[in-house]
């Protein structure tokens, strides 16, 4: 169920957030576009609503249980249920041998791509089981599958949110409750290009060079849209998923198939 359901997607504000608020919305959803820049959420509210549905954006920082806790209040309040959450919320942490990671850059790390996808389920969770239904999707990676050198903290946490996502599924599935990762490998945009910037600076090499060695690693050649992951998550959201949960799905042009 999709059209007529409440969701919640974390970093909606821009980027895949906004695609799989945009995607949602298309098939009926209301979206609250959870995110801490007001600008950049006011946008996305404003295509979301071109889609007849509600986009309702709440200032939230995912490093602040008492932002997280006033958030979900208040969208319960608002809108009376929360069917859909979707994690995607992530920052792409630190690029340096791991003698070289400052402990705050990994707390900083761990925080947002993981104690933040944690929280906004522990406090979801009581409402979604007492109505009887919910549908979680966290946005992990093709990292969270193998090594990424010079990334320890985005490995680190995107391995964990798999881990989280397969023991909450088993914890919640007589609720009827579906919890699901998408693993999107290198999507194209404005933050991969940030990546492949600090790696080619780390590595001695050219923009150029990093991006083409990510294109060769896809038997396609090419990196992934945001559109791609925000129609497999809409996907897993729909009534077609009804009996996927626990999964790990990849979205990486082939780039890993395990």
């Amino acid at each position: 169920m999709v059209s007529g359901s409440t969701a919640i997607v974390t970093g909606g504000g821009r980027g895949i957030g906004r695609a799989i608020c945009c995607a949602l919305a298309a098939e009926g959803a209301d979206v609250v576009i959870a995110d801490i820049d007001r600008e950049e959420m006011a946008e996305t509210a404003a295509l979301v609503e071109e889609e007849g549905v509600r986009g309702y954006p709440v200032q939230t920082d995912l490093r602040s249980f008492e932002d997280i806790e006033a958030t979900v209040e208040e969208v319960l309040e608002e809108f009376g249920s929360i069917d859909i959450l979707v994690n995607n919320a992530g920052i792409a942490g630190p690029t340096a041998e791991c003698e070289a990671v400052e402990p705050e850059e990994w707390d900083q790390t761990m925080a947002v791509n993981l104690r933040g996808p944690f929280l906004m389920c522990r406090q979801v969770l009581p409402s979604m089981k007492e109505q009887g239904y919910g549908r979680i999707v966290n946005i992990s990676s093709v990292t969270g599958k193998r090594p990424l050198t010079q990334r320890t903290p985005y490995a680190t946490a995107k391995m964990g949110l798999i881990g989280f996502t397969r023991t909450l599924a088993a914890e919640v599935g007589e609720d009827d409750i579906n919890v699901n990762a998408v693993c999107p490998g290198s999507v194209d945009g404005p933050r991969i290009d940030r990546v492949f910037e600090a790696k080619a600076e780390a590595q001695g090499r050219t923009y150029e060079e990093v991006r083409g060695d990510a294109e060769a690693e896809s038997p396609r050649r090419e990196l992934v849209q945001k559109e791609d992951i925000a129609q497999t998550v809409s996907y897993l959201c729909s009534s077609s998923a009804d009996r996927i949960t626990g999964q790990d799905v990849n979205v990486s042009a082939g780039k890993v198939m395990y």
